[in-house]
């Protein structure tokens, strides 16, 4: 499984990103996605999954609904909208996959693509 995330950068406060992560490799139908976030001396986190058939998705609490997860069979590839940008949103983003359902704890997600950089600053 390969996974390769895109699309972070420099953002102002309130602004908005769309990240993307496209998967490779073999076929998803079983597999769940995940958004995970990492900020500087804090722990990876999860922010938002999506099974790959859509018919589920998770976030976590604190987002509020300021983000949401979406997915593209076709593309094989996975979104995270971001809107209401904070500075506090400043992380590096993370997709993962794993089989079968969602699980908060980054240790049971076996495949992680690399990391791409949100900075929310004016």
């Amino acid at each position: 499984v390969q996974l390769q995330a895109s699309g972070g950068g420099l953002v102002l406060p309130g602004g908005s990103l769309r990240l993307s992560c496209a998967a490779s490799g073999r076929t998803f139908g079983s597999y769940v996605m995940g958004w995970f976030r990492q900020a500087p001396g804090k722990e990876r986190e999860l922010l938002a999954a999506i099974k790959w058939n859509g018919d589920h998705t998770y976030y976590a609490d604190f987002l509020k609904g300021r983000f949401a997860i979406s997915g593209d069979n076709v593309k094989n590839t996975v979104y995270l909208q971001m809107n209401s940008l904070k500075p506090e949103d400043t992380a590096d983003y993370y997709c993962a996959a794993r089989y079968g359902t969602v699980v908060v704890g980054t240790k049971y997600w076996p495949y992680w693509g690399q990391g791409t950089q949100v900075t929310v600053s004016s």
